[in-house]
């Protein structure tokens, strides 16, 4: 995107990585602060202009069409926060992977993905804080803030908008988490389907249950692991994306996560952190798909962090 100015007039050449977005959302974007209705005052009454012509707000922009934006009164881009600038400084998420499409993260137990509901700032917030020159980083997807692991972030729309089509097309991406369960899990290889639906509690938090008003949702379950009247390591791969899937999945099939302070028993996981399991233990290890832009399939792996593989040493000794 180029711009130009004339007479406070600012003319905006689109390049084709903006191109294919509608008018009123490129603009809201690009005019941050100004009101919802105030653009679409100027768009009606032909302030706005694409290729010296009027358009409606629902127009799609092309690459080289050019935009007349007037002079409008922008609010000043906010500073960065300066609880997000110091932990710009001071933390720093390992990069599994980077090119000029994607950066794919391994995300820490107990960061959000992003801010809001009281959170100041998530892992995009401080993304964006160490990299100030970067023209565009979006969240792929989403990890719950306890759930650690693999991570995906675009750095062109074009990569975003490929790579949702991907994750609506669930076949062409394999997904894989690691859970720790409470007791035994049965068999080798499971097919766990619920209808799952959300709600809120009265105090306002999200969760999940299963209902039959709920949506279709499938994981399948690898047994990896078993320590007998303990615990079972499972791999979890998802075939459907619903909000906490893996979680209700094996609670409601009797076999919470140890650490899940949502769908777990509390007794349970206040035993196990007395042991050294003060998380959730709930892990995006493994990722395969098509990169969005070449189409070349990449596997992408982050071991169990270092508290989650500690327990596993000590249920090992434990059983010797």
């Amino acid at each position: 995107m180029s711009e130009t100015s004339k007479a406070s007039v600012t003319f905006v050449t689109i390049e084709a990585e903006d191109a294919g977005q509608r008018l009123d959302n490129f603009l809201l974007k690009m005019l941050k602060g100004v009101p919802k209705s105030h653009i679409y005052r100027i768009v009606r009454s032909g302030e706005i202009r694409v290729n010296k012509g009027r358009v409606d707000v629902t127009y799609r922009i092309a690459a080289n069409d050019v935009i007349r934006i007037p002079p409008v009164r922008v609010a000043e881009k906010a500073a960065v926060p300066a609880t997000v600038s110091g932990a710009a400084q001071a933390v720093q998420i390992p990069v599994v992977f980077e090119d000029d499409a994607l950066i794919v993260l391994n995300k820490p137990s107990g960061m959000a993905v992003h801010g809001g509901s009281g959170i100041s700032f998530g892992v995009i917030e401080l993304l964006r804080a160490q990299r100030p020159q970067a023209k565009f980083l979006e969240l792929v997807h989403r990890l719950d803030r306890d759930t650690s692991g693999l991570l995906l972030v675009a750095k062109k729309r074009s990569a975003l908008v490929k790579m949702h089509e991907v994750l609506r097309e669930n076949h062409r991406i394999d997904k894989r988490y690691l859970a720790l369960v409470e007791g035994v899990w049965p068999n080798e290889r499971s097919h766990v389907k619920f209808k799952l639906l959300k709600y809120e509690t009265p105090e306002g938090e999200r969760r999940v249950k299963v209902h039959s008003d709920g949506l279709t949702s499938q994981t399948t379950v690898n047994r990896k692991q078993v320590w007998p009247d303990q615990a079972s390591l499972l791999e979890c791969e998802l075939k459907t994306g619903r909000t906490h899937q893996i979680r209700v999945h094996l609670s409601a099939s009797g076999h919470a996560i140890l650490g899940d302070d949502k769908y777990g028993d509390a007794s349970v996981n206040k035993t196990v952190a007395r042991h050294g399991l003060k998380r959730m233990f709930l892990h995006a290890w493994r990722l395969s798909l098509d990169h969005p832009l070449t189409g070349e399939r990449m596997v992408l792996e982050a071991p169990l962090p270092v508290e989650l593989q500690s327990y596993l040493d000590t249920l090992n000794s434990q059983g010797k």
